[in-house]
């Protein structure tokens, strides 16, 4: 995966918690702690995303649409 070179500011305090994981063998180094970081935090806000949008749906009416949709088909079987 192509990466790319970026100036953050971190808070002191965060960054000796990362610090001590790389000196733990948790992470290699700093990048590689904070790239972990960002990714859990992105799968997060997908999961919390996808939830929020499954509550807006109506089981009733989305059952009611996919029977309207496939009334007299037949499923394909492969």
């Amino acid at each position: 995966m192509a990466t790319a070179k970026v100036a953050i500011t971190v808070d002191q305090q965060l960054l000796q918690l990362i610090d001590r994981w790389v000196a733990q063998g948790r992470f290699p180094n700093r990048s590689q702690a904070i790239q972990a970081a960002l990714r859990e935090k992105v799968e997060r806000w997908n999961r919390v995303r996808l939830a929020e949008e499954a509550a807006k749906l109506h089981p009733k009416e989305e059952q009611a649409l996919a029977e309207e949709r496939f009334s007299g088909e037949r499923w394909p079987v492969s």
